[in-house]
């Protein structure tokens, strides 16, 4: 089996299950009180059984191709991305690295100058 581009799986959620437009589903009306003094009790739908999954082979190698599996599925960064995301980093270091330095210098100052003396 192929695998599906991200805008086929975006469709195929969107067939599977539509946007929310008016916000959440109306809640069924709740049942009447059989007794002025007591409160209606919410509905609740039975849960359905989990079936335990049976998996086959080897937990660490069933692993391993589960993990090759989703890392086939990323999307990884174009040089472009990926250049641009590291200069990023970089600025952002050089910018923490500078506010760090100029604090301690203050610091330092204020100690010589003004606690010490």
């Amino acid at each position: 089996m192929a695998r599906s581009t991200r805008q086929q799986r975006r469709q195929r959620r969107a067939q599977q299950r539509p946007a929310l437009a008016g916000g959440p589903p109306e809640r069924p009306p709740a049942p009447p009180v059989a007794h002025g003094d007591q409160e209606p009790r919410p509905s609740r739908e039975p849960r359905p059984e989990r079936s335990d999954e049976v998996r086959s082979g080897i937990p660490g190698v069933r692993f391993l191709r589960e993990s090759w599996a989703e890392l086939n599925k990323v999307e990884w960064p174009n040089q472009q991305q990926l250049v641009s995301g590291t200069a990023v980093v970089l600025i952002a270091c050089l910018i923490t690295g500078a506010y760090l330095y100029l604090n301690d210098q203050v610091w330092q100052w204020v100690i010589q100058h003004v606690v010490i003396k």
